[in-house]
């Protein structure tokens, strides 16, 4: 009896450690790159913060962050080939009708969610006022900056990049050359350039011997542009590329076909290195972020000096990306919006430890693909283009920084000058790159359309690594959401459409169809059998092989 006992307890356990067994192997399966992406977010944060008390050597912090290094440059390498593959074939396969409408939904969406990004932060920085807590240090360095033209002209420019190949790697951005244009002290006639000062004597102070002085004054400086570059991917000019190439392609018809088909073979190639470089994902996180942490300052003194401003662009943020956009989504498609963000977790992480749209570009597409289910050609257009362009976080970001300038220096702006605020946002998101920090470059055009002074950016570098990863997470949230809103809206027009016509109608219609891809040498076949219809009254048809 005991026996019977036993074996039933033992069937009993066994049985239930086998369905446990089987569900920890689907989870993981399903979730298991996600829940150690997690766990090393958390890793990262603690690691980090442990070892700020052991104060590393800059040399000693470089090799710990090496592994995050790798990271980096492993989502950098992928970036060129994914969105050239991404847009080429994506719009090769597209009807013309169809891609149209596509790209000005998808435009004007982002061009709607951006700027209602713009509003939230100005709502929050005008009523919560964070720039009465913050104060301005006694010195500051004086930088000259681009002007908001020379700014835009550069954004102009870049979209048409000369040079394809130094576009993978360089921008075009204005350089300011520092000129003098005069030289010493102006001659006065009839006036002495020397100053008599009476200085106390070393061995008698009570004697003043006098010491003769020239002043000459500091020579005044002017500045002349000439062209430069920086070091960065030029991707607006990659991307309007790709997309011209892919829609001249499928406007070629079959003899655009090999280049279309090289496109999607190089595209799934590069997704396969993207499942298999995942892997790695999790150990690269948690150097990355604590690397991160070692170089950050004093906590508690930015956390005095920029407490409040960063509550309060965090806080337009997560009402802008947890309230806003899956709103809209759910007006536009019915569906559960949190679902659909569960499916981008792992991009939400990457996007958290690299701080560049550009970067978590390859894992975006992945998760939309694999997990949410988005058709192909969607995901390949929508994406790249608004790693490009959507830039609702940065928009936000600067909106409240510009304001949070004003307010340091007790400018008080009137509602023309937060509209100019709101539509330069907008406008100067668009061109920043997405890459870690871009936010600060055009943040100069913000400010110098309403006057403010561009030195002042410097209050507010001490937080910008850690604002920067979160707006990047709205940036990446937005062209997600992005992609399932447009994918919904243009269902039907991606629908396979089953073949209608008659057979007689389609013999009629063959002919005049394939003369517009014939060969020279098809004219010789065509002419054949016209000839044999003559002679025998059978029609022939003749393919050439």
């Amino acid at each position: 009896m005991w026996e019977r006992i036993r074996r039933a307890l033992l069937n009993s356990l066994s049985t239930t450690f086998l369905h446990v067994w089987k569900w920890v192997q689907a989870f993981w399966r399903k979730n298991g790159l996600l829940t150690l992406s997690m766990l090393s977010v958390a890793t990262g944060c603690l690691l980090g913060f442990l070892l700020r008390a052991l104060e590393l050597t800059e040399l000693e912090k470089q090799y710990f962050a090496f592994p995050g290094e790798l990271l980096m440059r492993m989502l950098k390498m992928l970036i060129l080939p994914l969105i050239t593959s991404s847009l080429m074939s994506g719009l090769a396969t597209m009807d013309s009708k169809a891609c149209g409408k596509m790209g000005v939904i998808t435009i004007t969406y982002y061009l709607w969610t951006t700027f209602m990004a713009v509003t939230v932060g100005i709502i929050l920085v005008v009523s919560i006022h964070p720039g009465a807590a913050a104060q301005k240090d006694d010195y500051s360095v004086g930088k000259v900056v681009l002007s908001s033209a020379d700014a835009l002209l550069d954004l102009i420019r870049n979209m048409f990049p000369s040079n394809l190949i130094e576009a993978s790697f360089q921008q075009y951005r204005t350089v300011l050359v520092p000129v003098v244009k005069s030289h010493g002290f102006p001659k006065i006639p009839g006036k002495s350039l020397s100053f008599i000062y009476f200085a106390p004597d070393d061995e008698n102070p009570e004697i003043h011997r006098p010491v003769f002085l020239e002043l000459t004054p500091s020579p005044e400086m002017t500045y002349k542009t000439l062209p430069g570059t920086s070091n960065e991917m030029n991707v607006l000019g990659i991307v309007i590329f790709s997309a011209t190439i892919g829609l001249l392609l499928g406007k070629m018809g079959e003899r655009g076909t090999p280049l279309v088909n090289v496109c999607q073979c190089l595209n799934e190639a590069v997704m396969k290195i993207v499942s298999m470089a995942v892997w790695y994902f999790p150990f690269g996180i948690v150097f990355l972020i604590a690397g991160k942490i070692l170089d950050m300052e004093d906590p508690s003194v930015i956390g005095q000096k920029l407490g409040l401003y960063a509550i309060t662009v965090v806080s337009g943020l997560v009402i802008h990306g947890l309230i806003l956009l899956p709103l809209l989504f759910v007006l536009i498609t019915r569906k559960n919006p949190f679902a659909f963000i569960q499916g981008i977790l792992q991009a939400l992480l990457i996007a958290l430890a690299t701080s560049s749209s550009s970067a978590t570009l390859p894992i975006t597409l992945k998760c939309l693909l694999e997990n949410n289910g988005i058709d192909r050609r969607v995901a390949r257009f929508v994406l790249p283009v608004g790693a490009t362009i959507n830039m609702d976080g940065t928009a936000l970001y600067e909106a409240v920084a510009a304001i949070f300038i004003a307010q340091v220096n007790e400018y008080d702006l009137d509602l023309g000058q937060i509209i100019t605020i709101s539509i330069t946002a907008t406008a100067a998101s668009i061109g920043a790159a997405g890459i870690p920090q871009s936010g600060l470059v055009t943040m100069v055009i913000v400010l110098t359309s309403v006057g403010l002074p561009t030195d002042d950016i410097t209050l507010i570098i001490a937080v910008d690594w850690a604002l920067d990863r979160f707006r990047t997470m709205t940036n990446v949230l937005g062209d997600a959401l992005a992609a399932g809103i447009i994918a919904h809206v243009c269902e039907k027009d991606f629908a396979p459409k089953p073949p209608t016509q008659d057979p007689v109608s389609n013999t009629d219609k063959s002919p005049s169809v394939e003369t517009s891809h014939l060969h020279p040498k098809d004219n010789v076949i065509e002419m054949i059998e016209e000839t044999l219809f003559d002679q025998t009254g059978v029609h022939y048809n003749i393919c050439q092989v």
